[in-house]
């Protein structure tokens, strides 16, 4: 018995020494975020990006006893910049997708909001529904969406015959929706919940159920890295851990969205 706990605890502090290894190598993490993607990053009216995923971001630096450092990528240039080594992390709304993750890594997820339709008030979109890609759902229709995104991934794949127009932020999209250049937009659905909620959008609505099809949406959203830094990956996956379990993560979730728990699936 002595001798089993005298190897249980070598490996114990083997862990530890290594966790601690780990974090001493990452004194500093740059983190990239869009700062185009209410509620979840933004650019507030003194040039500082916030929301969601930046306060994310600063408490899982804290917790893992890191300095952050945030900065702000284009969505084109996200992953190509991680890539580069223009920044260590990506905090942006990123789905884990299998194409992605050719290219980079993963932790584990942080967020899941599904995708969800808006338009006009008394539409009907059911372009997905029990299980399936509804083909004939958007005949007709223009179709905005932001480029390079799970949510134009979906809609390219299955709707070859729509009219589909790609834009730089999905804000641009929505401007072109209430300017009646596009009929719908297709987003994440805590995107479109606080722009269906605020006095810019009086006459729209969700025109959809909300759906998240793994095929196309992946499983969630979560911290990309580069495939080499595996230390990091395992201090962030800590770190989610304990942010999860004291509290942090909550209170982070109810600043932003009061009626749904981003980290339930």
């Amino acid at each position: 018995m002595k001798k089993w706990i005298k190897v249980a605890t070598a490996a114990a502090l083997g862990v530890a020494m290594s966790a601690s290894a780990a974090n001493a190598a990452w004194e500093k993490v740059v983190i990239a975020t869009e700062g185009a993607y209410p509620p979840f990053n933004e650019i507030d009216a003194n040039g500082k990006a916030i929301g969601f995923d930046v306060d994310i971001a600063n408490a899982l630096c804290e917790s893992a006893g890191l300095t952050c450092e945030i900065v702000t990528q284009d969505w084109d240039g996200m992953i190509p910049g991680l890539l580069a080594k223009k920044y260590d992390a990506i905090i942006a709304q990123m789905s884990i997708t299998e194409e992605r993750k050719r290219s980079i890594d993963f932790t584990n997820y942080y967020s899941a909001s599904p995708a969800v339709f808006v338009g006009k008030e008394g539409m009907e979109v059911n372009a997905y529904a029990d299980g399936e890609v509804v083909e004939d759902a958007l005949d007709g229709m223009v179709v905005g969406v932001q480029r390079s995104t799970t949510h134009s991934s979906f809609l390219e794949d299955n709707f070859p015959g729509v009219e589909i127009r790609l834009y730089d932020t999905q804000d641009n999209a929505l401007l072109d929706l209430v300017a009646g250049r596009i009929d719908v937009t297709l987003a994440d659905s805590g995107v479109l919940l606080k722009w269906v909620e605020s006095d810019d959008a009086a006459g729209y609505a969700f025109v959809s159920d909300a759906f998240a099809p793994e095929e196309w949406f992946g499983a969630g959203e979560g911290i990309g890295i580069r495939k080499e830094d595996q230390d990091l990956k395992e201090i962030f996956n800590k770190a989610l851990e304990d942010i999860l379990a004291d509290g942090t993560y909550e209170e982070i979730n109810k600043k932003y969205f009061t009626s749904v728990n981003l980290h339930s699936r």
